[in-house]
């Protein structure tokens, strides 16, 4: 119910909605425009901050979109403001009966984080046994150098541990940069 009017003089072609400048566009976005995972190389014990072992993944298939998420002793940066989609998917030996937690922390002011999010499995026997969890949160990144996001472990006990692996992803941490930041 709509009519558009175009100009008489030849103008630029567009091939993609990247080459569309961000600034003239109000309303619509171009999709996504950062998507990242990274994976644990080795198995983790004990509670505490996940601070090594992390690799960015690059196994048959993979590609990250846009910059990528940038990793410190653990601690996440995002590439550029926006909403995010935080995915952890933790795979878990369990040692007798435990409860086994992954938490997400995040930051506002690249200092104090608080937990926002946990992916919790539990076994209630005295068999060993492997279990996974996930948890999803989302990162409304709106400062580059204070919003953060880090992972640890907790309610770890016995010889439970978290899986990780350099021949394949068994513990993951995706990120998703789904819109502008609100």
């Amino acid at each position: 119910d709509r009519t558009l009017t175009l100009p008489d003089e030849a103008g630029t072609v567009l091939t993609s909605a990247s080459d569309i400048p961000a600034s003239s566009v109000t309303g619509l976005t171009q999709g996504i425009t950062e998507a990242d995972q990274f994976y644990l190389t080795a198995n983790r014990s004990g509670d505490g901050d996940i601070t090594a072992n992390l690799a960015r993944t690059n196994f048959k298939g993979f590609s990250k979109t846009g910059t990528g998420m940038s990793e410190s002793s653990g601690i996440f940066s995002f590439p550029a403001t926006g909403l995010y989609l935080v995915q952890v998917k933790g795979q878990f030996n369990i040692s007798g009966s435990d409860t086994v937690i992954l938490n997400t922390m995040v930051t506002t002011d690249n200092s104090s984080y608080d937990q926002v999010a946990e992916a919790v499995t539990e076994h209630i026997t005295t068999s060993d046994a492997n279990a996974d969890c996930s948890s999803f949160y989302y990162v409304n990144v709106t400062d580059t150098s204070n919003v953060k996001v880090k992972f640890n472990l907790a309610s770890m006990s016995g010889s439970s541990f978290l899986g990780g692996r350099t021949d394949k992803v068994s513990t993951s941490f995706t990120f998703i940069r789904l819109g502008d930041a609100q």
